[in-house]
């Protein structure tokens, strides 16, 4: 009785962790595929998909830690 809402929240939590990750992973293929298409890419491309390929490493890691509390 107490747990179904913690096991709401948790799905619903869940569900957007996953949707960040998609998100996430368009992005920073969109951001390489910039960096790959420019002849001479500034540090400004090269920062930004470096820094959308560390969120999406991130989160990544968030889900295995969480699938791994079940």
């Amino acid at each position: 009785m107490f747990f179904r809402k913690k096991d709401k929240l948790k799905k619903k939590y869940d569900e957007k962790l996953l949707n960040m990750i998609e998100a996430n992973k368009k992005t920073w293929n969109t951001q390489k595929a910039i960096l790959e298409k420019s002849l001479d890419p500034s540090e400004d491309v090269i920062c930004k998909m470096k820094i959308e390929e560390a969120k999406y490493l991130f989160l990544l890691k968030e889900v295995r830690v969480r699938h791994n509390r079940n």
